[in-house]
């Protein structure tokens, strides 16, 4: 399966991409009713660095989410996947493009649900709509710290 959200940030692609290699941008970009919680942050997104998160899942269900870093090419595009957690597999794309008002935000994600079948079936609706709200808030996140100039 393939999700896509994309946003123009009024800023540069090179300061869209430093936002990113902020070491508190991985918490600030968590949306408070996820109540995930991250054990570790990755210290960058160098190829290899890694990143730990207690992921909540559904009332009362919480799994450990490891994932690593494996692609680097600033200030064009980084990406993860991950290693161990609720999906089946999880690639995770970010590309910053330039843009004439500024730089493109791009989040490419391609994932296999977990539950077999029943993950595909429920997981178009149960998944997308948690992954549209999830980046609508990281995207409006990232343009309000970058259109600021912080």
């Amino acid at each position: 399966m393939r999700f896509k959200a994309q946003t123009v940030i009024h800023t540069t692609p090179e300061q869209l991409f430093a936002f990113h290699e902020h070491p508190d941008a991985f918490a600030l970009l968590m949306p408070p009713w996820e109540k995930s919680r991250v054990i570790e942050s990755a210290p960058n997104l160098h190829i290899g660095s890694r990143a730990v998160v207690d992921a909540h899942i559904a009332p009362g269900i919480s799994i450990r989410w490891e994932s690593m870093h494996t692609a680097y090419d600033p200030p064009h595009t980084f990406e993860d996947q991950q290693m161990r957690g609720p999906f089946r597999s999880w690639r995770h794309r970010h590309i910053i493009e330039p843009h004439p008002d500024g730089a493109l935000l791009i989040d490419d994600i391609e994932y296999a649900p977990p539950l077999g079948i029943l993950g595909r079936i429920f997981g178009k609706f149960i998944i997308e709509r948690r992954l549209r709200r999830l980046f609508a808030y990281r995207h409006a996140v990232t343009r309000e710290h970058c259109e600021a100039g912080e």
